[in-house]
């Protein structure tokens, strides 16, 4: 009886599979659903040149895959959104260290970070495509400017999470300014960086395509979009579409594998590892 009991699973445990399967089977009947939607409804225009169809839409994706000359399209943007976002951190991450453990830099520069955070980033973009040319230095600038913000406010934030009693404890063991921001801020702040971090990839995948559609000279998948949507390609356009949702898929899902490796102390890691 005993035995029986102890090895008897709980009613959060039931509840929780049965929720995950059926969570399962509403996603598979969303995408089934969408697909055939996807293919049926354009069958009824009479014009299918700016809707195509699903299968139509996949054999454009063939089409594209099986091509040579998108890779190095590709690898454009991949590279650049790689580059724009270590960059993108790096500057953040100084910035948000900067602007949170020195309250006279804080003071100064916060009324001006918060105007220029206000300011819609794609204005920009031509005076930085004017100023850079039409090269991959452009959009990577452009993506740049998009991605570090995140990273930079929630960098900030996070070192202001230590509460006032916490601070107090630091100084009465005559910690250091340099101690308390090792032992105490920066471990407080890692899961609020990390979220930054995590949303600077995406921007910056966006900031990238966004310049290379505005500069057709750039290349990448956002200039071949631009290509095949002028020409009414709308076959290879959604073809183009399906692997940017790909990547950006991808993205997301590796920033969170790095994400619970970082922050493996942090409950929402743990509820995803479970």
């Amino acid at each position: 009886m005993t035995s029986v009991l102890r090895h008897r699973p709980s009613k959060a445990g039931v509840a929780k599979a049965d929720g995950g399967g059926g969570s399962s089977w509403i996603s598979v009947g969303t995408i089934v659903a969408l697909a055939l939607a996807w293919e049926l409804v354009p069958r009824t225009l009479d014009d299918r040149t700016l809707f195509p169809t699903l299968s139509d839409t996949v054999a454009g994706l063939i089409r594209l895959v099986s091509a040579g000359y998108w890779w190095s399209d590709l690898t454009s943007t991949l590279v650049s959104v790689v580059l724009a976002w270590m960059i993108g951190c790096s500057v953040g991450l100084f910035a948000g260290v900067a602007l949170g453990t020195v309250p006279f830099i804080r003071t100064a520069i916060t009324p001006y970070a918060i105007a220029v955070q206000a300011l819609p980033k794609i204005v920009l973009a031509p005076l930085i495509i004017g100023w850079l040319g039409f090269g991959p230095q452009s959009k990577i600038a452009i993506a740049v400017l998009i991605c570090f913000f995140p990273v930079w406010i929630d960098t900030m934030v996070g070192l202001a999470l230590p509460s006032a009693n916490e601070f107090k404890l630091m100084h009465s063991l005559n910690a250091t300014r340099i101690q308390t921001f090792w032992k105490l801020q920066l471990p407080s702040a890692v899961p609020m960086i990390m979220v930054g971090v995590k949303h600077a990839m995406l921007l910056a995948f966006t900031g990238v395509l966004v310049a290379e559609i505005l500069s057709s000279s750039a290349g990448g998948l956002g200039t071949l979009t631009k290509q095949f949507s002028s020409q009414l390609n709308m076959p290879l356009t959604f073809a183009v579409v399906i692997v940017v949702v790909i990547i950006a898929v991808t993205l997301v899902s590796l920033m969170d594998v790095i994400e619970r490796r970082v922050v493996f102390w942090s409950e929402e890691s743990r509820s995803r590892k479970s």
